[in-house]
């Protein structure tokens, strides 16, 4: 398996269930792995997956606000699985980087894997 990453992604996206969340937004940190079998040199863009196209897919889902990142990271793992039929597994992490809770430090956030 050949894994493809897109890690450290960066989005000021309105995801949450609190008010001021859907209002003031918040910012994202976004990391993606994709798998695909390799049977042959891959010489050709062709013969892997495209992360440009892959990094506008991530920005379209994450410019939709949804109150659950459960709900996001579904959402991305199956717009992943339409997107091109050699990706045989994703793992797909999103962390709020400043969550709503007073005298908080650090990350809040969820990971999904699953394999095709």
């Amino acid at each position: 398996m050949l894994t493809i990453h897109l890690h450290s992604l960066i989005f000021r996206s309105f995801h949450g269930m609190f008010k001021e969340e859907k209002i003031l937004g918040n910012d994202f940190e976004v990391n993606m792995d994709v798998s695909f079998e390799v049977k042959e040199k891959i010489t050709r863009l062709q013969q892997s997956v495209d992360y440009v196209s892959l990094h506008a897919l991530i920005k379209e889902v994450m410019d939709q606000p949804t109150p659950l990142l459960e709900t996001v990271v579904q959402e991305l793992a199956e717009r992943v699985r339409l997107f091109d039929e050699k990706i045989k597994a994703v793992s797909i992490s999103i962390k709020k980087l400043n969550p709503p809770i007073v005298n908080f430090q650090g990350t809040v956030g969820i990971s999904y894997s699953i394999i095709f």
